[in-house]
């Protein structure tokens, strides 16, 4: 009896193991996660879950929706090693699977940074729901706080904390917040309405050291030798992907797990997906290791294709999004080599979008509170077609009419 086994109860994992029941797959199914509940939304974790006491995990799917579709999950195991000769997964309990095709969805940890006082009781990372829940006892006890890092995570955890009242510094290293994934223009904007919830941005200048007493966290002092006196402390900078199974089995990896376009690995029978993966992006012509909960869910369905026989390139335009108070943010699109961009809307209603082009052609989509423009945004990317600068000047209705000979078509 084939039996697939996918490491890794993430989005990504956990979309696999729906996906090979939706396509038909008679084998075997089991799922392999180091945490103590069914796979949950992670999103909620840096807003929702820390606003409310009580709220616990949103999980992906119902209670009972792994034993109606003879999926077995397996809680609180971690796999530990790989055979590829064997086709076998070693797991942490000293038990061992067989698989005809293997899944690495293995995610990512939380970047540390090696600084003086990293330990103390205080300092706070959040990738998991471990994480989410600890971070949220000490809020009680914080009236301040210090969030190391301006990206997605590190912002939204900022919103979350000014929301409830608590005084938040964020030290950015980079020149502007969220400087690796928008445009100039969105992260002024995104700095300035932040500022007014009364977050203080402090950019250009990294974290030091973390000051303590008694094995406690009492504020930071950053890398140009300002303090900023505070109790808790978040980093937020950056996710690490986990490739040391892999590499240990012998998988090429570079960045993560590589793959090829249909997410095989170096092994024909072990398929990566989700945030560990590097696999190459047909419109950036180079290889992307991406971290959203869209690509891991696409790269999931992917993975069940290609199982069963019925495989597709890796296709889906990658999009993203942060919701930090009432903004949401909408990206779609890789804009790391553009070299121009043009803006529609109305910032000072918190309602614009940055399109951003290179050579002419559409690269990228960035929207506040702008779900038309971002929706055309995706199905245009996904169609290969690029608007013309005017046209995306004049806004949802210029680009409707400018499309709609190509989606026809």
């Amino acid at each position: 009896m084939e039996h697939a086994v996918i490491v890794g109860a993430g989005h990504g994992g956990a979309q696999a193991a729906a996906s090979l029941r939706e396509e038909g797959y008679a084998g075997r199914i089991t799922l392999v996660s180091d945490e103590r509940v069914p796979p949950y939304h992670r999103p909620p974790l840096s807003k929702a879950f820390l606003k409310d006491p009580a709220a616990g995990p949103q999980f992906l799917r119902g209670p009972s929706f792994y034993k109606d579709h003879a999926i077995e999950l397996l809680l609180e195991r971690r796999a530990r090693a790989l055979d590829l000769s064997a086709g076998r997964v070693l797991l942490s309990d000293g038990a061992k699977l067989d698989y005809s095709h293997l899944v690495l969805a293995l995610g990512g940890r939380s970047r540390r940074l090696g600084v003086p006082g990293a330990d103390f009781e205080g300092v706070h990372s959040l990738l998991s729901l471990a994480d989410a829940e600890g971070l949220r006892a000490r809020l009680g006890q914080a009236g301040e706080a210090v969030v190391i890092g301006g990206g997605f995570i590190g912002m939204e955890v900022a919103a979350t904390l000014a929301q409830l009242g608590v005084k938040t510094t964020v030290i950015e290293a980079m020149p502007r917040v969220l400087g690796r994934a928008v445009a100039p223009l969105i992260s002024d904007h995104m700095r300035v309405r932040h500022q007014g919830w009364g977050v203080e941005i402090i950019t250009g200048d990294g974290l030091g050291a973390i000051e303590g007493a008694a094995g406690r966290a009492t504020g930071i002092i950053t890398s140009s030798g300002r303090r900023v006196a505070a109790p808790l402390i978040v980093i937020g900078v950056g996710m690490v992907p986990n490739v040391e199974l892999a590499q240990e089995a012998g998988l090429a990896v570079d960045n993560g797990v590589i793959v090829d376009e249909f997410l095989r690995t170096s092994d024909p029978r072990v398929f990566a997906i989700g945030d560990c993966a590097s696999y190459p992006h047909w419109a950036a012509r180079r290889r992307l290791r991406l971290e959203s909960v869209q690509n891991a869910t696409d790269q999931g369905r992917t993975v069940a294709k290609a199982i069963v026989g019925r495989g597709e390139p890796y296709r889906a335009a990658p999009w993203f999004w942060s919701d930090q108070q009432h903004i949401k943010l909408q990206m779609v699109g890789v804009s790391f080599e553009a070299d121009d961009y043009v803006a529609s809307g109305d910032r000072d209603a918190d309602r614009f979008s940055v399109f951003h082009f290179k050579d002419g052609r559409l690269l990228a989509i960035d929207s506040v509170n702008n779900a038309a423009e971002h929706m055309l945004g995706r199905r245009m990317l996904a169609a290969g077609f690029s608007p013309t600068k005017e046209d995306a000047r004049g806004g949802a209705g210029a680009l409707k009419r400018a499309f709609m000979p190509a989606a026809t078509a």
